[in-house]
């Protein structure tokens, strides 16, 4: 059973107090939990305070382009099905840039473990609203306040009837824990809201805001009624509902293909190194 110390990658340089601290040592003692060896599970990040995530991971890692996580995972878990592959991003290189990736992961079902940290600001950027500011929100570099609507990732999951789509707090690791656990033994595409303060450029959404708000949701919800988590998707603002929003049990994507069906491409002979050095060869 590996130990979460051998998760450990790079210092971290995020500033002190940021949220992606407890994510991180989270997902290390959750993958610890789980079993998962570093070896045996790919992270794929795009750009981004939280696509730095990989750095301070020990694991197989790909950095992508902004925005552009969701296609480069798409593309390593077709290639190899058997292993575990994870997102980590931000909700301005998800929700902003890579809405239309996510948008198409979710239709598709592909079993890929989508986690984003939330912290309704790009951090990088220096404070420029994402998709996820509230309206109104006074920013550096938004001193009139926030004029776009803010975006709902978990009302978009319920709408394209995504198979599993949760929200929780970095504030509450034990609760997080839980959840990116559920999320990852899931049979399927999952997204993972998490809120996550920044404690340099979101002066808003801190700590104490989200404590004073977010609440559990108990065993009267169900997450399979679809009514149900759509009016819960909905709650934002003096109460935060936290746990699984919404999960509906379908085939994968790689279940439904038939070139999958029996092994992954990598295992497949008609993919083996010697035809494409071959090919390769034909132009030199």
């Amino acid at each position: 059973m590996p130990t979460p110390d051998e998760y450990r990658g790079q210092i971290p340089a995020w500033c002190p107090g940021c949220g992606n601290f407890p994510i991180l040592k989270t997902f290390r003692d959750a993958m610890a939990e789980l079993g998962i060896e570093p070896h045996r599970y790919t992270l794929v990040s795009g750009i981004g305070q939280a696509a730095k995530f990989p750095h301070y991971t020990k694991g197989n890692t790909f950095n992508g382009l902004h925005g552009r996580a969701l296609p480069v995972a798409a593309g390593i878990r077709l290639a190899n099905h058997e292993m575990p592959v994870i997102v980590t991003t931000g909700d301005g290189d998800c929700y902003g840039e890579g809405g239309n990736h996510l948008m198409a992961a979710m239709r598709r079902n592909i079993n890929i473990k989508l986690f984003v940290h939330d912290n309704q600001i790009y951090g990088l950027t220096k404070g420029q609203p994402s998709p996820t500011t509230g309206e109104g929100t006074v920013t550096k570099n938004m001193p009139f306040g926030v004029i776009s609507g803010q975006f709902s990732p978990m009302t978009l999951a319920v709408a394209l009837d995504c198979s599993f789509a949760a929200r929780a707090f970095a504030g509450d690791i034990e609760h997080l824990k839980a959840i990116v656990k559920e999320a990852i033994n899931h049979k399927g595409f999952s997204l993972v809201d998490i809120l996550q303060p920044c404690v340099s450029f979101n002066k808003v959404n801190t700590y104490e805001w989200y404590r004073q708000r977010v609440y559990k949701l108990g065993p009267d919800h169900d997450p399979a009624d679809r009514n149900a988590a759509f009016q819960r998707s909905l709650e934002w603002g003096d109460k935060i509902p936290l746990g699984i929003i919404y999960r509906h049990d379908r085939p994968t994507f790689e279940e439904r293909f038939p070139v999958l069906s029996g092994k992954p491409l990598v295992k497949q002979e008609q993919f083996n190194t010697g035809k494409l050095e071959r090919t390769l060869a034909e132009f030199r």
